[in-house]
């Protein structure tokens, strides 16, 4: 893909379907189940999110976790594997296109938000032009994380696929969480590397890095407050009208049977 034709062309394709032509087609057909196919699908995402994860850690490992310490200009093989662990990050990126494609053709209706649209659109346009424009260490350390979290939160969403384990899935939130620390964490790396590394990210991947993950933080945090902290503040408020409603039966019964053993 040396030219943005192709990744644009499917970019434009995703949400023309996603957003269009998809909830059109499913408006007056039942949702497909999709059950093995997604058992299959999570299990791909898995591997290959492992398979990024060693990629990416093999090189962090050997030049730096956190602080870069060779410049890939130092070097033709590092410079080499550091676009290679890329390319392999974006078309995980693509692949995961597929899901929103399920969510809408299971009418997951709900969970097409535009923090999902935006994550999805964003990681595919910008890890490509990483790759085209500027293969660099921040966006191997970006990949590295990232891929870390996929292979628990695709874990979690094969798991899912079995209705019997639904009950041991408890730990949803803590995905959220963990998507939170990468961001900040991507920032922190990116920021470091252009202060004090020898090797630093250009200011136009900075700027890009800075933004996009600040914002990532502003949707999945607005996305945790509404989802965890919201629900569980309503579950403790119904929990609690509860105990009320059932203090006043007991009362109340009690009155009943007081005034009943006068009586007779």
């Amino acid at each position: 893909m040396s030219t943005p034709i192709p990744v644009l062309s499917i970019w434009i394709a995703y949400l023309a379907f996603v957003l269009k032509i998809g909830p059109e087609f499913m408006k007056k057909r039942p949702p497909f189940s999709l059950n093995n196919v997604l058992i299959l699908y999570n299990v791909f995402q898995i591997m290959f999110s492992c398979f990024v994860f060693y990629v990416g850690y093999d090189l962090l490992q050997r030049n730096g976790l956190f602080l870069q310490r060779k410049c890939l200009s130092d070097s033709e093989d590092l410079k080499h594997y550091t676009a290679v662990g890329i390319y392999y990050y974006f078309f995980a990126k693509l692949t995961e296109l597929f899901d929103t494609v399920f969510f809408v053709l299971r009418k997951k209706d709900r969970q097409v938000t535009f923090l999902h649209v935006y994550h999805h659109s964003i990681t595919l346009l910008s890890s490509w032009g990483a790759l085209k424009y500027e293969p660099s260490y921040s966006t191997i350390f970006l990949g590295t994380l990232n891929s870390f979290v996929h292979i628990v939160m695709y874990t979690y969403y094969g798991l899912s696929a079995f209705p019997d384990l639904t009950k041991y899935l408890w730990w949803k939130k803590y995905i959220t969480t963990m998507q939170l620390i990468q961001f900040l964490l991507i920032v922190l790396q990116v920021v470091v590397n252009y202060k004090v590394s020898s090797c630093r990210p250009s200011y136009g991947l900075l700027l890009t890095m800075v933004l996009n993950a600040t914002l990532f933080i502003f949707l999945f945090g607005d996305f945790y407050i509404k989802s965890y902290k919201n629900k569980s503040k309503i579950d403790n408020s119904t929990g609690t009208k509860t105990e009320i409603r059932e203090k006043s039966k007991i009362k109340y019964t009690t009155v009943i049977n007081n005034y009943k053993n006068k009586n007779n």
